[in-house]
């Protein structure tokens, strides 16, 4: 499940199955929040629908929301947190090794990954916590924040980006590209309409959908 836009306050949320290859569920939403995402799971188990897990971005606290079902962090989604946060050309010899482990993530499994950013961690911990003086207020703050909220990420969503590997049975996507690859076909459609109101626009998102082989909801 994941949330696009289409201008400042015009969004579609869509909830996918990867096995029935169809669209659950399509929401006009202005602002994504982890509310209308529990709402719109809730909509789809009161129709009588088994959901094995959930595949989705990394927004702050959504993960938690579904305590019952295994839920999986798009291995995608955490790359591009931790690119925000480091160049693509790091000057610093941590910030380019763990740049290396990061775009490694998708071909790595829970053991292996773990292991490397732990190791990297370690090595470089002593810079990690350098801290730097502010000269007129004489507070201090950490020198490479932008790293360690790369590593932050890292460690707070571990838990979350193998999920597929706990629960191999159920073939649970490690990524939300399937949805992303649906956004970019109705992006491509839309162009030719910029000027139409947003309820027209959201029901030709619906037919594109249709025409695609998705039921939409």
């Amino acid at each position: 499940m994941d949330t696009t836009y289409f201008g400042r306050c015009f969004g579609v949320m869509i909830l996918f199955d990867s096995i029935s290859q169809q669209v659950l569920s399509v929401n006009e939403v202005k602002y994504e929040t982890n509310a209308l995402y529990v709402d719109a799971v809730c909509k789809i188990k009161e129709k009588g629908m088994a959901i094995q897990s959930i595949t989705c971005d990394g927004r702050k606290g959504l993960m938690q929301m579904f305590p019952e079902i295994p839920v999986q962090l798009c291995q995608c989604h955490q790359v591009k947190t931790v690119n925000c946060y480091l160049p693509r050309k790091p000057k610093t010899i941590a910030a380019q090794e763990l740049r290396e482990v990061v775009l490694a993530l998708k071909s790595s499994n829970r053991l292996h990954f773990e292991d490397a950013l732990t190791c990297r961690f370690e090595k470089y911990k002593s810079f990690l916590n350098e801290r730097t003086v502010h000269a007129e207020t004489g507070k201090s703050h950490y020198t490479h924040k932008k790293l360690r909220s790369a590593y932050n990420s890292l460690k707070r969503n571990m838990g979350y980006l193998f999920t597929f590997e706990q629960f191999p049975e159920l073939g649970i996507p490690k990524t939300s590209n399937m949805l992303e690859g649906c956004f970019g076909d109705m992006k491509q459609k839309l162009r030719c309409h910029q000027g139409m109101k947003r309820i027209i626009r959201l029901g030709l998102l619906k037919i594109i959908s249709l025409k695609n082989g998705l039921n939409s909801t």
